[in-house]
């Protein structure tokens, strides 16, 4: 990963609270696993923005790398990587990603 290309990443994260590199937009999303992200934080009635990976081939080939983590979507909280959609679900219905959202919201 060039250092360009990680200065990208590390911005799109820092400028905002919750972040989700995923298939498509928050209004349109490309994937059933990015859908389930963006239900999710809506439910939650959270801002968050979203980096389409699709018109990016760079950023999508790079944040796999950034993260360590192979697949799509993905989200950070406060800039720290979360997961992808099966976490998220996860966190979601034990309750863990209400208080991740409120912390980060509220620093």
């Amino acid at each position: 990963m060039t250092p360009e290309l990680k200065d990208r990443i590390d911005n799109l994260i820092k400028q905002n609270k919750i972040f989700v590199f995923m298939k498509g937009t928050k209004l349109m999303p490309q994937c059933g696993f990015s859908n389930n992200v963006v239900q999710i934080l809506n439910t939650l009635a959270v801002p968050f923005e979203t980096f389409d990976v699709l018109s990016d081939p760079e950023i999508r080939q790079g944040i796999k790398e950034y993260s360590n983590w192979p697949t799509i979507p993905q989200v950070y909280i406060d800039g720290e990587f979360i997961g992808g959609s099966d976490v998220m679900i996860e966190l979601y219905q034990n309750g863990e990603l209400q208080q991740l959202v409120e912390v980060a919201i509220a620093s």
